[in-house]
């Protein structure tokens, strides 16, 4: 592979400035923001840590080929040309997964079928042997994308997508995806600099991304395997140097709290927080809202991801909820910043404050509004000059990725 070549990391609708923003910081070059992805430049190391670091990042692509096609053949012809022989061997079991967003291409399947016996046929005139594919744990992982008459063959470095960081080991109904997660708690400008709350944490996805980005733990210290790790051009001294390397990790000088009025979610919550070893962190119980009481919310940051009445049987009952959550960030955390995602709309204009920032994000297929709400009292400009908190300090010593972890999980 080239010293420096094209990579795209693929993220979230509203996620893109977050993630330029973690690319500028990694040293990417050449950043491009595109639609639910970012383009960039660099080196093999830039890959490694672009699986390794990125925090808002889906997938790492490494496109190998673009071309305009008009069907499905086209592309057959097209992809058949690929030199495939400085990608894999005959042996090579891989998959491919289509995204077509094209009134030309209607069906991706039948673009996923044709670029398979590209790869098929490319292998059989050659060796007369075609690779296997396997859907579950190939040794490749191929992307198509295909936007009007613009296709782009990448290798997808990833492989299992990034939001599934590895320290999950039980749910909730509908958990919030880690990578929804990170990104509402960088568009916040959470750096660990103060308390945190979630008073509605459900599985605890927000508490436990808010604890890795507060000791700037990367997120893949937790996955077994990249894909990229099954290369031909893997360098196993290189990756391990990277995920390795502990020096950017950092003491945290204040609390992270997580309620939720459901017993069963508090439990999950916290298998996944002993999983991730931030129990010393992490205070986490079951809790109704009415029942947060003499917080220490000077200066802390609140976030909420409520249920948007998709499940609630009445309307009254989530304009109830919202209203309640309204009234307890009010009287109870005055001083903090507050931000609440919802798809419902109605629902929010019952917590009852003017939000100084909207945004919009994506959660699953639901278009949502990330809201801002400033709980101060007394005047403005005295509650900004009480905002701050502690630098964090670096923790000295580098251990594997393996043993970080399970040193956290003993000491807990």
């Amino acid at each position: 592979m080239a010293q420096s070549f094209e990579m795209i990391a693929k993220t979230y609708k509203g996620l893109e400035d977050v993630l330029a923003e973690e690319l500028t910081a990694l040293g990417a070059n050449n950043i491009q923001k595109q639609r639910r992805a970012v383009s960039y430049e660099g080196d093999l190391a830039l890959l490694y840590r672009s699986n390794y670091f990125l925090r808002t990042a889906l997938r790492i692509l490494v496109p190998i080929a673009a071309f305009e096609a008009r069907n499905a053949d086209e592309v057959y012809e097209q992809a058949k040309q690929i030199d495939w022989g400085q990608i894999m061997t005959a042996e090579t079991s891989f998959s491919i997964d289509s995204t077509v967003y094209s009134e030309e291409f209607r069906h991706s399947k039948y673009v996923t079928y044709r670029v398979k016996d590209a790869i098929a046929d490319y292998w059989t005139e050659r060796k007369n042997r075609r690779p296997s594919v396997q859907l579950t744990n190939p040794d490749l992982y191929i992307n198509v994308h295909i936007a009007g008459r613009h296709v782009t063959l990448s290798l997808d470095s990833s492989g299992e997508s990034l939001h599934k960081r590895g320290y999950r080991v039980a749910n909730t109904e509908a958990p919030l995806s880690e990578v929804l997660a990170a990104g509402m708690l960088l568009t916040a400008g959470w750096k660990g600099e103060s308390d945190f709350y979630d008073l509605m944490c459900g599985s605890g996805t927000l508490p436990i991304e808010a604890a890795l980005i507060a000791h700037n733990i990367a997120p893949g210290i937790f996955r077994k395997e990249f894909a990229f790790e099954r290369w031909a051009d893997y360098n196993e001294d290189l990756f391990l140097s990277i995920s390795q390397d502990d020096s950017g990790e950092k003491d945290f000088e204040h609390q992270i709290y997580g309620g939720d009025a459901g017993y069963y979610a508090i439990q999950a919550a916290q298998k996944n927080v002993n999983s991730a070893g931030l129990k010393s962190t992490i205070n986490l119980k079951q809790i109704r809202l009415q029942e947060w009481k003499d917080v220490k919310a000077d200066g802390a940051l609140v976030m909420l991801n409520p249920p948007y009445g998709q499940r609630l049987a009445q309307d009254k009952d989530i304009q109830k909820l919202y209203g309640e959550i309204g009234s307890t960030l009010k009287h109870q955390f005055a001083g903090a910043t507050a931000w609440i995602i919802s798809s419902n709309e109605d629902a929010l204009k019952n917590i009852g404050l003017k939000p100084l920032r909207k945004l919009h994000l994506m959660n699953g297929d639901l278009d949502c509004l990330f809201n801002r709400y400033d709980l101060f009292e007394g005047g403005r400009k005295e509650f900004m000059s009480r905002r701050g908190g502690k630098v964090t300090k670096p923790i000295a010593g580098a251990k594997s990725p393996a043993v970080r972890v399970a040193a956290r999980r003993k000491r807990e």
